[in-house]
């Protein structure tokens, strides 16, 4: 599984977070979670692994929406919770590899987070050069919508849940990227390319390393050959 990523890439992480809101410029993440796997010949040996909460800012308070998506509550956020700067150190031990590659399903929203989170404890450079692969943008082209993250699990038969716990969602993803990279082996051609819902208009804000194509349900030809 993923074995041709070794000549590229040292090592595959694969993220994941919740938050408080779609908007990472004003809402917070609460969750991240994270895997890292060196990549060898015969396949993608685990090398690290980060599940963390993150307290909220003062002032900032948790909804109950939010609560019963994720299972997160304020009383789990206050006594598990680690403060940003501590946060924001492992995630830097996490990324902290030779020649990384970093996943994501929905990547676009993580990245987004992860950098307005990073801007705040002035470490934005971690994200700096890193090659990027969105594992959204190649479900849209192998199947039809719905694409959520629990529509992959369920289509490829996959051994794993959308919890909407970060560690988990993270585990999913990997296995999902395996699952597609199994049925065509193009999975290197997506790397920094993310698809977007023309009704929507290209995501915001634009991340400067990633092409960004509009991804409609015509499936007859790849994003990358578009």
């Amino acid at each position: 599984m993923l074995e041709n990523f070794h000549h590229a890439f040292d090592h595959l992480i694969v993220l994941d977070v919740e938050t408080t809101g779609l908007n990472p410029k004003t809402d917070e993440i609460i969750e991240l979670g994270g895997i890292c796997l060196q990549l060898t010949a015969t396949g993608p040996q685990p090398a690290a692994e980060l599940n963390m909460l993150i307290h909220l800012s003062p002032g900032r308070e948790l909804t109950p929406f939010i609560t019963d998506l994720t299972g997160i509550s304020p009383k789990l956020l206050e006594h598990q919770g680690l403060d940003k700067a501590t946060a924001a150190e492992r995630l830097a031990r996490l990324l902290d590899v030779s020649r990384p590659l970093v996943a994501a399903y929905n990547a676009q929203f993580d990245l987004c987070f992860l950098y307005y989170f990073l801007q705040k404890q002035g470490k934005t450079s971690l994200l700096q050069g890193i090659q990027m692969l969105d594992a959204l943008t190649v479900y849209r082209d192998r199947r039809d919508y719905p694409h959520k993250l629990k529509d992959a699990i369920t289509a490829y038969e996959l051994p794993a849940e959308n919890t909407h716990r970060a560690i988990d969602d993270a585990r999913a993803a990997f296995e999902l990227l395996g699952a597609m990279e199994a049925e065509r082996d193009d999975l290197s051609r997506y790397i920094n390319l993310f698809g977007f819902n023309p009704r929507y208009g290209e995501p915001r804000p634009r991340i400067a390393s990633i092409t960004y194509r509009a991804q409609n349900f015509d499936r007859s030809q790849p994003l990358y050959a578009k």
